[in-house]
């Protein structure tokens, strides 16, 4: 089928960093893999049926790759049922206790993450960790977060967790793990400021071929995550640095997974599935641009095509400003003109336009699929 969303304007992303590539279950990550996705369930591990609920669910969204956190044995004891059931690969966060890392890594996750300044010597547990993760062909993600930091490593830079201290954190641990031959590794240097993150991931990025797990942590609610975690990953990839990421919100986490498929698309990382192009508003708008907007989200919704659609809510910004969209609409007194490739098709009621604007695209759709059509 020939894809008939416009295309962006020619990319600004370097060619992308070389790192190693891992497997993470099904997912590749890293060299030339795409971009992975990543959220966490915020329910209680232990209880299966919410936690593969929550998965199900995130999956749907189009979540690549799922955390669940580890803070308990009961969390433990279930861990082989939701790594079998889950559709997507299952990583086990640990902190404080490593021998929960010994059995996420017998109960078949498809990967771990240790912070290894939360981990009671941690560095002596190494050697176990590094021989049954290699057993098993299980990845360890090393993540550094600025709140974590082991103190020996804060004396050393001040008492505060600057880009440096985070790097020397991480590449400390992995250096670890490669004097007993173990190199399935990712990394990532987390920091709630936006600038020390950028910095951080620079320095690492500059320094070992490890893959990179991008994030902001404790970014904040979601308007404000949303917004930091832009800038980073904004910065960040159009540097070719980022091989999966997380998008740290205190939101539900599908909205995490939403946003993380949003800022790849919009650096043209990850193909477009729904774009919806619409106006902000202003005292000319004779049609509800956010309720007419939210309904063409949702009618659209699933739709199995990618596809640009404008919505417009007067007719200075009407087929001129969203010419580029595949089908949209300027909307106002009582009607709205359809407008397929910037020209206008029809006028229909105002009650009509979410219907129309759907014909519009399946019949696009279908023309598409023609053998030999090329649009």
């Amino acid at each position: 089928m020939t894809v008939f969303l416009s295309e962006p304007t020619a990319p600004v992303v370097k060619r992308r960093r070389h790192s190693r590539q891992i497997q993470i279950g099904s997912v590749p990550v890293g060299g030339d893999a795409p971009i992975s996705v990543q959220s966490m369930t915020t329910t209680v591990t232990a209880d299966v049926d919410a936690t593969l609920q929550q998965i199900a669910e995130l999956t749907a969204a189009g979540c690549d790759i799922v955390r669940v956190a580890v803070p308990s044995q009961d969390d433990c004891d279930v861990l082989p049922i939701i790594a079998r059931r889950s559709a997507i690969p299952v990583i086990a966060d640990i902190h404080f206790n490593p021998r929960y890392v010994f059995a996420a890594i017998d109960a078949g996750c498809a990967g771990v993450r240790v912070n290894p300044g939360n981990i009671r010597k941690f560095d002596d547990k190494v050697k176990e960790i590094a021989r049954a993760a290699q057993a098993a062909g299980t990845p360890i993600r090393i993540g550094v977060n600025a709140g974590s930091l082991d103190k020996r490593i804060l004396e050393r830079h001040g008492g505060r967790a600057t880009a440096p201290a985070l790097v020397e954190s991480a590449l400390g641990e992995a250096a670890l793990f490669e004097e007993h031959g173990f190199t399935d590794l990712k990394i990532s240097v987390k920091h709630n400021d936006p600038l020390v993150t950028i910095q951080a991931y620079r320095l690492l990025a500059a320094r070992c071929d490890y893959p990179l797990h991008l994030g902001v942590t404790e970014a904040g609610p979601l308007v404000q995550g949303t917004a930091k975690t832009a800038v980073t990953f904004a910065i960040l990839l159009t540097d070719g640095i980022g091989d999966t990421l997380r998008v740290s919100l205190s939101a539900p986490p599908v909205e995490e997974v939403k946003a993380g498929h949003h800022m790849l698309a919009g650096l043209g990382l990850r193909a477009r599935t729904l774009d919806i192009v619409s106006c902000p508003t202003c005292g000319r708008c004779q049609v509800d641009v956010f309720g007419l907007t939210q309904q063409v989200e949702a009618a659209f919704k699933g739709f199995p095509h990618p596809i640009r659609v404008a919505v417009m809510g007067c007719i200075v910004n009407g087929p001129g400003e969203a010419r580029e969209a595949d089908i949209g609409v300027s909307a106002g007194n009582h009607k709205g003109q359809i407008f397929v490739r910037g020209q206008v098709v029809r006028t229909v009621p105002e009650s009509q336009i979410v219907e129309a604007l759907v014909e519009e695209a399946l019949a696009l759709a279908a023309e598409s699929e023609q053998p030999g059509h090329d649009i």
